[in-house]
């Protein structure tokens, strides 16, 4: 067994794990202090990610893949992780998250439909002043105060991250479109996505836990809704409409 610790969304995470991957995966978030929660994975737990992708792409209609088992460690790993983490007030979602002046927007949508590439503008458009926090999943804080969003080592194939933690100020869903704009939308319109893109446990305590989490969370960050193409302007209105 190989173990490790980490630091991700500010909590100390030993790993103890069946394949190296994993730890190679987390190195920058390595850390040197005492661990808090600990996570451990077994064959069994590995086989159960390859069964979950199967039904997966064969109720997408996508082809069948073996995927390599360090690689389904990885999210084993994360699920059960996500599961714990969960009663900190910090949850999974996927969408794609970016700062602009130290102020984060996280863009969701259903699969296929541009985040990245979204995201990607926002970085040739602002440039330096642009950081790229997580370009696939996220962990959400929430807290008294408002809601932060967490870089993780778990950021999409093309592995676009930083290792930090900055206020989110919006969750903004996104849509093709042919002309670029946004409006703000009411929590109780954004909440069908909420749900589709946060963290899926099988666990009856983490999902009554995760329902509480995103209730909170409603009342923190603003939410709008972008129907955009694919040139660079899309950015610039996505930015105006939310902070302009």
């Amino acid at each position: 067994m190989y173990t490790g610790i980490y630091r991700i969304a500010d909590v100390a995470v030993e790993i103890q794990s069946v394949y190296n991957g994993i730890h190679i995966y987390c190195a920058e978030y390595r850390w040197d202090g005492p661990a808090e929660i600990t996570i451990t994975t077994s064959a069994e737990d590995i086989e159960y990610e390859q069964e979950r992708s199967d039904l997966e792409n064969q109720l997408e209609g996508k082809p069948v893949g073996a995927f390599s088992k360090p690689y389904l460690e990885t999210l084993a790993v994360y699920r059960k992780l996500a599961d714990q983490l969960l009663s900190r007030d910090i949850f999974l979602f996927h969408g794609s998250a970016i700062a602009v002046d130290g102020r984060a927007v996280l863009f969701t949508a259903k699969s296929g439909t541009g985040k990245s590439t979204h995201t990607k503008l926002w970085r040739e458009t602002f440039g330096d002043r642009a950081m790229m926090i997580n370009d696939d999943k996220p962990l959400l804080k929430v807290t008294e105060d408002g809601a932060l969003v967490c870089g993780t080592p778990w950021d999409g194939k093309h592995r676009i991250s930083t290792n930090c933690i900055v206020p989110l100020e919006a969750i903004c869903v996104l849509e093709r479109g042919e002309k670029n704009e946004i409006c703000s939308i009411t929590a109780r319109q954004a909440l069908p996505m909420l749900m589709q893109q946060s963290h899926r446990s099988k666990e009856p305590v983490a999902i009554a836990q995760m329902l509480q989490v995103i209730n909170k969370l409603s009342s923190r960050v603003r939410f709008y809704r972008l129907r955009c193409n694919m040139e660079p302007e899309a950015a610039q209105v996505a930015y105006n409409g939310i902070f302009g």
